[in-house]
């Protein structure tokens, strides 16, 4: 009888063992993430694959053309990227319940005022398909008091698209529509100022 029992319990930590080690590297590889500038993630990127949602990754890197794209505002409205052609855009990837987003809000919505007429939008994208619902979003844009466009991306595409694997991610679009910055983690009014003045 103790034999069999001794027999269970080396065999039951021989698994725990084997359990430990499989998951030990799939936390440090999270923790990698959310370090990166303080960033929240949302998913793991596979490095098997160059396609997500049968899109090529490989188009939405800086120098290339940004993938146009067609979304809902909360008002309802239909906006679509190419709209912008011939301003500097911020493609902003978010959600209300990553705290870095919600540093870098305040810092957006003042860069928006002082610049707005500068032939410079903000085009904020939020990851809806994995938020709280479209309350939860219209209460955090009132309590933000943001102006700039607030885009639905309701079934997640877009997000995949332009590879928002940790939020916030942003896109700095020249006035030809080409990416020249891709941005992981939160900004200031600062660094935007910097990084569309470099934009052509």
């Amino acid at each position: 009888m103790n034999k069999n029992f001794l027999s269970i319990v080396i065999i039951l930590l021989a698994v725990a063992i084997v359990i430990v080690n499989l998951w030990n590297p799939l936390r440090s590889s999270d923790k990698k993430d959310i370090t990166n500038r303080g960033n929240a993630p949302v998913s793991q990127e596979s490095d098997d694959s160059k396609k997500t949602l049968g899109t090529d990754l490989s188009e939405v890197q800086e120098g290339n053309p940004a993938p146009d794209f067609e979304l809902t505002t909360l008002k309802g409205e239909t906006v679509k990227l190419s709209d912008y052609k011939g301003k500097k855009v911020i493609l902003n990837f978010w959600a209300t319940w990553c705290p870095p987003c919600k540093a870098e809000m305040p810092h957006m919505q003042k860069f928006y005022e002082e610049n707005k007429n500068k032939n410079i939008e903000i085009l904020a994208i939020n990851l809806t398909s994995m938020d709280k619902g479209d309350s939860e979003i219209r209460k955090f844009v009132n309590n933000y008091g943001l102006t700039f466009k607030v885009l639905l991306d309701s079934e997640g595409t877009i997000g995949s698209q332009y590879q928002a694997y940790s939020i916030p991610t942003s896109y700095i679009l020249d006035s030809n529509g080409i990416i020249t910055k891709k941005i992981v983690g939160p900004m200031d009014e600062d660094m935007m100022i910097e990084l569309t003045k470099n934009a052509k």
